[in-house]
């Protein structure tokens, strides 16, 4: 099936729920088992990786079905489904290493993946090295033999690096490492990670997953061989995600294809207008032709989302920005993004990168761009730049 068909109809089974179309929310602890035999073959079943329906935190019929539907649409083996991308993430490295390994990420990381590997996994004895986003394959020059994981995040979710995926999986897979990857930017749609020699795909399902800035989730598909150590190493924490929490990422999931296509749509439009302003020194949009990951967004990439970051021209201080940002009407001010509304926020990645510096005439502003019409998003973009040279 296509992808647009396997979004209407993965993970559901009407005939099993009175023809319900949706899958029902199942507010569960304790599933009653038939017989001890029943209760001991679906424990033998679980011990071999298998989902089953033995007790709520381990899985029931809502979560097995948005974690079949996200495996089936993403084209992995399995999914696991977290309460929000950060413990998705969290899991996730944690289970591929131990005291004494060695991980490599990009050093345009999302900001709390950085802190929990400087953080819980030093703290565990995980030694975590930064390396350059644009490194490709001469990233097999710094896998050491003790090296687990290879961390990749294609665009970085600040900064809007490219990564050429295809050539770190290759240098990752010969020396034994795996390779994990935020895919949360393009989601299953635009980026195909197992096609490209991801091993563990990671989603904050809260954003374009749920699409509507009313639930925190998280997902996590890997190949065959990655999935025992991701789902014990879940289960062994405790993971678990309520299910009204997940019913609204089903629900999300059904519609994602045609709202990411709109967010492309007015996310491309407003880009290609922001390169024209005089107060722009340069868009960090990777379907735009003039980034510098354009040719591999092209190559790998089916789409773009509705996420991408300016850099002003110098001279704009923190008071100037401030007026610029606290006025908009439309774009709002918060953490996040995916939903349908359109959000702004600052960042300043000089404060945490390590491996390659950051430079920027001017301040680093991010937006999404949500689902309103460009025009009245042009419309108070433009105002907010009037305040910023006011």
């Amino acid at each position: 099936m296509k992808q647009d068909t396997k979004i209407v109809s993965a993970g559901r089974d009407p005939e099993a729920n009175l023809g319900i179309v949706n899958p029902p929310v199942y507010h569960t602890s304790t599933i009653l088992q038939p017989s001890l035999g029943e209760m001991r073959r679906k424990g033998e079943a679980r011990a071999r990786g298998e989902s089953v329906t033995m007790y709520g935190r381990i899985g029931h019929p809502t979560s097995l079905a948005l974690e079949d539907a996200m495996a089936e649409i993403e084209g992995g083996y399995r999914c696991f489904a977290f309460p929000s991308g950060l413990a998705a993430i969290a899991t996730a490295l944690t289970a591929y290493v131990g005291s004494g390994d060695h991980v490599l990420v990009t050093d345009s990381v999302y900001r709390p993946t950085r802190s929990y590997c400087d953080g819980l996994l030093k703290r565990m004895g995980v030694e975590t090295t930064y390396y350059d986003p644009l490194i490709g394959g001469g990233i097999a020059d710094l896998i050491q033999e003790n090296t687990k994981i290879v961390y990749v995040e294609a665009p970085g979710s600040q900064t809007f690096e490219m990564q050429d995926i295809p050539a770190i999986a290759e240098a990752a897979h010969a020396a034994g490492a795996i390779v994990m990857m935020d895919n949360t930017w393009a989601t299953p749609l635009y980026f195909r990670p197992f096609e490209k020699g991801v091993d563990v795909s990671i989603h904050a399902g809260t954003k374009y997953i749920v699409g509507h800035s009313d639930a925190m989730l998280g997902l996590v598909t890997t190949t065959e061989t990655a999935w025992n150590p991701l789902r014990a190493t879940a289960q062994m924490l405790g993971q678990c995600v309520g299910p009204d929490d997940v019913y609204l990422g089903l629900r999300g999931l059904r519609t994602l294809s045609v709202r990411l296509e709109r967010h492309m749509k007015n996310g491309l439009e407003i880009a290609r207008w922001l390169e024209e302003r005089p107060e722009v020194d340069r868009v960090l949009h990777p379907g735009l032709p003039g980034h510098p990951g354009h040719d591999i967004w092209k190559r790998d990439f089916l789409g773009a989302s509705g996420l991408f970051s300016i850099v002003l021209k110098e001279g704009h201080d923190d008071d100037a920005l401030a007026r610029m940002i606290d006025g908009y009407e439309l774009f709002g001010l918060g953490a996040s993004w995916g939903g349908y509304e359109s959000l702004v926020i600052s960042q300043k990645p000089e404060q945490y990168r390590t491996a390659t510096p950051w430079r920027g005439p001017g301040p680093l502003v991010r937006y999404h761009i949500g689902l309103e019409d460009p025009d009245d998003l042009r419309e108070d973009l433009s105002k907010g730049f009037a305040r910023l040279g006011s």
